[in-house]
């Protein structure tokens, strides 16, 4: 980390570290609560010694072995059990690892040990966001679209939950993958998305995140190379993420995709999304299970990525499969989007009456709000798209967006 700042190498080591001290200490000590809050105190003490000491050579090591210590003394602290001496005691142990089981990687296993069956499944996903990405209440909060208070109560009765049932941290069995399956990809994909577009803070993207994301998902995929919703979820993650360096201007703006330059996207992860979704395609048609929401939603991606340009974008190829889509999610959102694609091609008055209905459950979200400013820009009526536009620019929490935001409704007339 040379040349950063105090500041800026431990936010780095924020980003990049987080996770694996978490998920070490859960594996070693066998508690949540202790693996979180211990991670946390060496944060603490990083932020308090960094500045009079400096920055060590192994940002990493120093905060993994002021965690171990801080969970000793708390264990220690807690209970004179011998299970708890033991426990403390391993930090003294030199003995090779017990075999880790179906799941190798510490930080993919705190996934499926976060999304046990007896949690609720957005407890599930909170938790693990939390201690698997390090997200505040607050960010969590804003990707579930409920108050940040709420989702702190969710998050403590989940550990909470945790402890009373005597829920180990435990390596899951094959079986148990497959149940906790549909939590770990909802997991892995709203990393991906805090990391994509950042719900707030100042950073516009975080690509500590969706870089995880994206391994874990790679992960997956060599854990169950057969599931097509694994295949599905990778390819998304990939197709959206080669546009990543195009969505941000210089002067920190979001890009919209029907300006980005198309150059500039990554062509590798574009082709491996594509050999994904081909993949499916091909088992599909072979008499495969029909494709999952990850599967379409890589496929809508697809259609967007492949395009030459935005004017050749085939919106009617895009709308088919969001009815596809529909079918399996019909969530606020997916109607939301596939809204945007009925206003292509039938018209910006189609799309707003599929939009209007909505306002009841998306109220609160910022892109709610933009896509029908925009509609009702498009509609010719300024006054109306403005104060739409006003009401998004006070729920983004993200600089890029509140900036692109800001511009059109400044371009309005009058």
């Amino acid at each position: 980390m040379t040349g950063l700042s105090v500041e800026e190498a431990i936010t780095r080591a924020h980003q990049e570290e987080w996770a694996r001290v978490v998920a070490s200490l859960a594996r070693r000590f066998g508690d949540l609560d202790v693996a979180e809050d211990a991670t946390a105190e060496a944060f603490v003490a990083a932020v308090e010694r960094w500045p009079r000491e400096g920055v060590p050579p192994s940002p990493g090591g120093w905060l993994a072995t002021t965690a171990t210590r801080r969970a000793i003394d708390r264990l220690r602290r807690e209970s004179q059990r011998e299970a708890k001496h033991r426990a403390a005691r391993i930090v003294h142990d030199d003995s090779p690892a017990e075999p880790t089981g179906a799941v190798e990687d510490d930080r993919l296993r705190l996934v499926f040990t976060c999304c046990h069956p007896a949690l609720a499944m957005q407890a599930r996903v909170a938790l693990t966001l939390r201690l698997l990405g390090g997200l505040t209440v607050g960010e969590i909060a804003r990707a579930f679209l409920v108050q940040e208070t709420t989702m702190a109560r969710r998050i403590t009765r989940a550990k909470v939950k945790i402890k009373a049932a005597h829920i180990p941290y435990r390596v899951p069995s094959p079986d148990d993958i497959r149940e906790r399956l549909v939590g770990v990809l909802a997991v892995v994909y709203l990393v991906f998305n805090e990391g994509y577009l950042a719900s707030a803070g100042d950073e516009a993207v975080r690509v500590d995140l969706s870089d995880e994301a994206i391994r874990l998902g790679r992960l997956l995929r060599t854990l169950l190379p057969h599931d097509g919703e694994v295949a599905g979820l990778l390819a998304l993650m990939l197709l959206t993420d080669a546009r990543r360096s195009a969505r941000v201007s210089r002067t920190g703006e979001l890009v919209t995709l029907d300006e980005q330059d198309r150059t500039a996207w990554d062509r590798d992860r574009i082709a491996e999304g594509n050999a994904l979704l081909h993949e499916r395609i091909k088992v599909v048609a072979a008499g495969g299970d029909p494709p999952g929401p990850y599967q379409l939603q890589a496929a809508i991606n697809a259609v967007h990525t492949n395009a030459p340009s935005s004017r050749q974008t085939d919106w009617s190829s895009l709308l088919a499969l969001y009815d596809q889509l529909t079918l399996l999610d019909p969530s606020p959102i997916v109607r939301l989007n596939r809204a945007v694609a009925v206003a292509e091609v039938g018209g910006p008055a189609v799309g707003l009456a599929e939009i209007e209905p909505l306002v009841a459950a998306l109220d609160g979200y910022h892109a709610f709000h933009a896509a029908r400013a925009d509609l009702l820009r498009r509609l010719g009526r300024d006054g109306d798209s403005r104060v739409a536009y006003d009401r998004a620019i006070g729920l983004a929490g993200n600089p890029a967006e509140r900036a692109y935001l800001t511009r059109r409704r400044d371009l309005l007339a009058g």
